[in-house]
């Protein structure tokens, strides 16, 4: 992966299901992209463990979660 940067996507599919994975952030970049457009393919994302294809038709929503808070002490 180029960009290391996992970011935490949901997405939401016309059959009620709602799907969560860690993705770089130029995948999130490209399907928000895509999903804007109104493209009819699939789309690729680089994930954490591994390549997910998305069918676009089938997406309701996308929702990109804001980075993760840390607790604690950094040296």
């Amino acid at each position: 992966m180029a960009d290391q940067t996992l970011i935490r996507i949901e997405v939401g599919l016309d059959g009620g299901q709602i799907l969560s994975w860690l993705v770089t952030s130029a995948s999130a970049d490209d399907l928000e992209r895509a999903l804007n457009a109104g493209d009819a393919g699939a789309a690729a994302l680089e994930a954490e463990d591994g390549k997910i294809y998305l069918a676009l038709p089938r997406v309701l929503y996308m929702k990109r979660f804001a980075r993760e808070g840390r607790v604690g002490f950094e040296l």
